[in-house]
C-alpha cells in the first residue's frame, strides 16, 4: 500500500516539504487513543532471538533509525510504535541553524536515492533536551556536531557542549566529523584531530557517574588507509565503537538526470549500499571485530540488511531506505534477520 499509493503522493511534494509534511500527519495521529497500540501491533516485532547487547545496551531489535530524519527529538515515541529498536537524533549543535539556502533536498527516483545539502539544520541542543527529558524506557543516540561558523579549532568546545547537555538524557552517542554538508568538517576526521576530540570526549565521560558509549560516525570516501588510521584511533581513544556510513560526494554509475546527479552534497540510498558494505567488512576485519559497527547506508530491502550484518554490522540504521519502503520494511528485515540465524542454527 505504501508504495502504491503514499509514496506516489508524497513523491509528487517537494522532498523537504514531503518529510516535514510526513512527520506532521504522524504525529497527528497518534494523538488518536489507543493508536499506539495499533501501531505497535502492525510494525512492532518482538522476539528474543532479535535481542541484542551492543556496548552494554541492551537493544530489542537491532534495526535503528539513523540520524537525520528525527533531528530535532519531537517523534522518538512514534517511530519506536513503527519498529525501530532504537532513534538517533541529530545531528544537533550547541546553537539553533537553518542550515544551508533551500532548496537543499533532492530526490533522484531512477537511482532510490537522495541528495541532501541540509548543514546541521536544527533547533539546537537545549530544545532537544527539553523533549527527551519527556521520553521514558526507549533507545535514544545522540549525534552531534559542531555549529558552521566555529572554527575547526574551536570545534571541540561545540561537541563538549552538547555532550555534556544531552549526556544525562541518551543512551550513547555519535559524533559526527563526517558531513559532507558542513565546510570543512570533514577535516576533523585526519588522525590528529580525529584523535584529540575522542580523546578529550572520553575523558569528559568520565566525569559522570555513568559512562555512556561513544562511537564515531564516519565518511565511505574515506580510503584505506585512512580507515586503517580510523581503528587505530578506536583502539588508542578506547571509544565504543563506529557508525559506518555517512553520505558519500561520489557520483559513480548513476541513472537520474544530470541536474540532479550535479546538485552538491551528500548522496544517500542504493547507490551507497555496496561502498558502505564495503566500509563495514574492512573494519570489522582489519581491526579483528574488536568493536561494535553500526551499518547504516543503502538499505532497502532484508537482503540488504543481512548483507550488512554478514560484513560485521552489529546493528544497522535506515534512513532513504524507509522513505523508499515505507515502515512495513521493518518488520521484514527483522523476520530476515530471524529467518538467517535459524539457518546459522540449523548449519551447525
Amino acid at each position: 500500500m505504501y508504495r502504491f499509493i503514499f509514496r506516489p503522493l508524497l513523491f509528487l511534494i517537494d522532498p523537504e516539504k514531503a518529510h516535514h509534511f510526513t512527520l506532521n500527519i504522524i504525529s497527528l495521529i497518534h494523538k488518536i487513543p489507543k493508536i499506539g497500540t495499533l501501531f505497535r501491533y502492525f510494525f512492532q516485532s518482538k522476539d528474543p532471538r532479535l535481542e541484542r547487547v551492543v556496548f552494554g545496551i541492551k537493544f530489542n531489535n537491532p534495526i535503528g533509525l539513523a540520524a537525520g530524519f528525527d533531528k530535532n527529538a519531537k517523534h522518538i515515541r512514534e517511530f519506536s510504535n513503527l519498529g525501530f529498536g532504537f532513534v538517533e537524533i541529530g545531528t544537533l549543535t550547541p546553537r539553533a541553524q537553518t542550515g544551508n539556502a533551500k532548496k537543499r533536498v533532492f530526490r533522484l527516483t531512477k537511482d532510490s536515492a537522495l541528495i541532501n545539502r541540509l548543514g546541521f539544520n536544527n533547533d539546537g541542543v537545549d530544545e532537544a533536551v527539553k523533549r527527551i527529558k519527556k521520553v521514558k524506557g526507549l533507545i535514544i543516540g545522540g549525534n552531534i556536531g559542531k555549529n558552521k561558523d566555529t572554527l575547526n579549532s574551536k570545534s571541540l568546545e561545540d561537541y563538549k557542549y552538547c555532550f555534556i547537555k544531552l549526556h544525562p538524557y541518551v543512551d550513547y552517542f555519535a559524533i559526527n566529523l563526517s558531513s559532507p554538508n558542513t565546510p570543512g568538517l570533514r577535516k576533523l576526521q585526519k588522525k590528529k584531530s580525529l584523535h584529540k576530540i575522542l580523546s578529550e570526549l572520553k575523558k569528559l565521560n568520565l566525569n559522570f557517574k555513568i559512562q555512556k558509549p561513544i562511537l564515531l560516525k564516519i565518511d565511505p570516501d574515506l580510503n584505506n588507509q585512512q580507515l586503517l588510521d580510523i581503528i587505530s584511533v578506536v583502539r588508542e581513544t578506547k571509544i565504543d565503537g563506529v557508525i559506518a556510513s555517512n553520505t558519500t560526494t561520489k557520483r559513480n554509475n548513476l541513472k537520474s538526470e544530470i541536474d540532479l546527479v550535479s546538485q552538491k552534497g551528500g548522496l544517500s540510498g542504493k547507490p551507497l549500499l555496496k561502498r558502505s558494505t564495503e566500509v563495514i567488512n574492512f573494519l570489522h576485519k582489519k581491526s579483528n571485530g574488536s568493536f561494535p559497527i553500526i551499518g547504516v547506508g543503502g538499505i532497502h530491502s532484508p537482503n540488504d540488511a543481512i548483507e550488512k550484518i554478514r560484513a560485521g554490522a552489529s546493528l544497522i540504521q535506515l534512513y532513504t531506505g524507509f522513505i523508499y519502503e515505507g515502515p512495513f520494511l521493518i518488520k521484514k528485515i527483522n523476520k530476515a534477520i530471524i529467518r538467517e540465524l535459524n539457518n546459522i542454527n540449523q548449519n551447525n
